[in-house]
């Protein structure tokens, strides 16, 4: 590999630029690049926000080469790992001749398990429909030839298929080394490649998930690195607030029930009445949800544990389900050592019993910030908490509990109010952080992320996209707006969000902050399409999945695309694919979220001011995400709609739209009208 300084691989007639034609030098690419040289080399943690279009994916993966050393780098999702893995490290690699070895590994969900798809060959009546015995054979031919294992390897069937579930293993249902089949599995080959490679690519949610095995004492999932770059990190907090909590679904419940009387009929037929027991363990579960009733009138269909409607009800539910539950596990470890399906199964219980007893404690009446006592972490039975794979959660401090009510069925939740000292402990001495995104700071200001997870002592840096906003972007918020709570509010964003579409070239997306808003706006611009007589397409979240409508985007001519949360980011639709984005309103989170409430409550308690410390960061952090899908290439321009009048007639509504790309900015319509015309107009 060549010997030179971190900056010359970034000259215009470096190696970079002799492998890849159209490359183009930036200079805040090679701050980046020196700035991430630097952290490696001390060991540091450094916070980097770059903007779209500084090339940030370059900018870590030289250093991360060129040092040496081993660098786990973990994405925002599947896809961006995917798309790292298989394109740029590649690339990269290949410019700089170097010969380091890379790993791609993902959580034990995404891979193909022989164990389990032998035993579903089997069963002549699990498969539910035609379908699915295509889709089996499919995966019997995939089996036989696959290196990996990898399920996104296997495109012809949806990620979310319902015979994945079946043919893949959990941590629960896994049979480790008791497997027939271990000397095969992808998940063992996965991880081995990664302990040998140089450079590891994950995701997020699979480093969290390490996280908490790690604190229970499992350290054979991920390797030991010398740097971690964590890219999209803006979505760690969240992340990590999902995996240090925990839940329990009375699906799970009723899959448990049918699992222990499979097995227990299996291999241990005369030692129980099994069918009498897993039938015990429904009827206790279907008699929670049936507790839970009342859940539906509230919003969210959801309540923390305090506010639970008919608490008494709901209490003894819990109770029965707990005693039914643990009975029907420690029936289970009696015979457990009979067959590896019946370790399974105790196991599972045994897990079952430890989540559910962290929701008998504290008591209704103490608060949903007390934490955890050492009485909520141990099933009642000392031999079912000897056979739980979960231990002590992985955080300790502050908690909120609540349920949830879905369409056929029940959820219970727990997590911490606080995910930073528990991110924070996991880093490693003489290990290097690098964490970077375009959407980190607020006006330059780091601590709202740092805080979350703990990272006081993190270097801080920003570096500007490249790309000439002033010029290729308008902001446009319409004049005379209603209050967005006003029942006026939708239909009057759609009438100024009509004459934007019948001048815009390209493609449209609508961003709503609520998935009842999506259903009001494409109902509304259904409406006045046909009063106007357009037939644009129209789509719309949930019609199909996320990247189905993405990929019928791309294709489509002058598409509009209605969605929520999961479309507010990770888009990438350059060129005229996409020349107009509106979003309904300002994206702060709903007060009626249980973690966000109980964390403002907190806040409040501690004499802060929860709307300044923790909403406005939060909101400027998610807006500046939606307004990042508009302009993703040099060349790109369009028009950016916000139709919230909060964002310029209230004194908070600088600190976020000062956050933003610094587009040219009106109120006036005509204006914004004009810039199309000036730009492009339609075919």
């Amino acid at each position: 590999m060549l010997d030179l300084d971190i900056s010359e691989f970034f000259d215009a007639d470096g190696p970079l630029a002799q492998a890849m034609p159209g490359y183009r030098p930036r200079h805040a690419q090679v701050e980046l690049a020196q700035a991430i040289e630097s952290a490696m080399a001390d060991r540091a943690t450094l916070v980097a926000e770059a903007g779209t279009g500084t090339g940030k994916t370059w900018a870590y993966l030289v250093p991360a080469i060129v040092q040496g050393g081993k660098v786990l780098v973990s994405t925002g999702t599947r896809t961006l790992q995917d798309q790292l893995f298989a394109r740029d490290l590649p690339k990269v690699r290949a410019a700089l001749g170097a010969p380091v070895t890379a790993a791609l590994l993902k959580g034990r969900g995404n891979y193909l398990c022989h164990y389990h798809l032998e035993r579903l060959q089997g069963d002549d009546r699990a498969l539910k429909s035609r379908t699915e015995v295509a889709q089996l054979r499919q995966i019997q031919v995939f089996a036989g030839t696959t290196k990996t294992g990898d399920r996104a390897d296997l495109a012809q069937i949806p990620e979310d298929a319902d015979i994945w579930q079946r043919v893949t293993s959990t941590r629960e249902n896994c049979l480790g080394q008791e497997c027939p089949r271990i000397r095969d599995c992808f998940v063992v080959k996965a991880r081995r490649q990664a302990q040998e490679a140089d450079i590891v690519v994950v995701n997020h949610a699979l480093f969290m998930a390490d996280l908490v095995l790690r604190e229970e004492g499992v350290t054979d999932l991920l390797p030991e690195v010398d740097t971690v770059v964590f890219d999209e990190a803006h979505q760690l907090p969240d992340t990590a607030t999902r995996f240090l909590g925990s839940s329990v679904s009375t699906h799970q419940l009723l899959d448990f029930a049918r699992a222990l009387e499979a097995a227990g009929l299996g291999h241990a037929r005369e030692a129980a009445k099994w069918s009498d027991v897993g039938r015990q363990v429904e009827t206790a579960a279907r008699e929670l949800r049936l507790a839970c009733a009342a859940l539906e009138h509230l919003p969210g269909r959801k309540a923390t544990f305090e506010a639970i409607p008919e608490p008494e009800t709901f209490d003894a539910a819990l109770a029965q389900l707990r005693q039914v539950l643990e009975a029907a596990t420690r029936a289970l470890t009696q015979v457990a050592e009979k067959h590896p399906d019946l370790a399974t199964v105790a196991r599972q219980g045994a897990d079952l019993c430890l989540k559910l007893g962290r929701w008998s404690l504290p008591a209704r009446h103490g608060h949903a910030d007390e934490g955890w006592g050492e009485d909520v972490n141990t099933p009642a039975d000392e031999l079912i908490a000897a056979l739980a794979t979960q231990e002590a959660p992985a955080w300790s401090g502050p908690a909120v509990r609540w349920v949830e009510q879905g369409q056929h069925h029940v959820r219970l939740h727990a997590a911490p109010l606080s995910v930073a000292q528990a991110f924070s402990r996991y880093r490693k001495g003489g290990q290097a952080w690098v964490l970077t995104s375009a959407t980190l700071s607020v006006q330059g200001d780091f601590g709202h992320f740092t805080r979350q997870l703990g990272l006081s002592d993190a270097r801080t840096g920003r570096w500007e996209s490249p790309f000439d906003y002033p010029s290729h972007g308008l902001l446009f918020v319409p004049q005379g707006m209603p209050e967005p709570q006003s029942p006026q509010f939708m239909q009057r964003f759609v009438d100024n969000l009509l004459p934007l579409l019948e001048v815009n070239p390209g493609g449209a997306l609508v961003l709503c902050t609520t998935l009842r808003a999506v259903e009001r706006v494409a109902q509304l611009l259904g409406e006045a399409f046909e009063q106007a007589g357009h037939e644009w397409p129209l789509l719309k979240q949930g019609q199909s999945t996320r990247r189905d409508l993405l990929d019928r985007f791309a294709r489509l001519e002058h598409p509009v695309l209605v969605g929520s949360a999961s479309f507010w980011e990770g888009i990438d639709l350059p060129g005229d694919m996409l020349t107009l984005v509106a979003i309904d309103k300002l994206p702060f989170a709903p007060p009626d979220d249980p973690v966000i409430e109980a964390r403002l409550r907190a806040c409040r308690a501690e004499g802060g001011n929860p709307f300044a410390e923790y909403q406005l960061p939060e909101a400027a952090i998610s807006l500046k995400q939606g307004a990042g899908r508009l302009i993703r290439t040099e060349t790109d321009w369009g028009v950016l709609m916000v139709g919230d009048p909060r964002l310029v007639e209230k004194p908070y509504g600088k600190r976020l739209w000062r956050g933003l790309p610094p587009f040219a900015r009106t109120r006036d319509i005509g204006a914004a009208l004009a810039f199309y015309r000036q730009h492009g107009s339609p075919d």
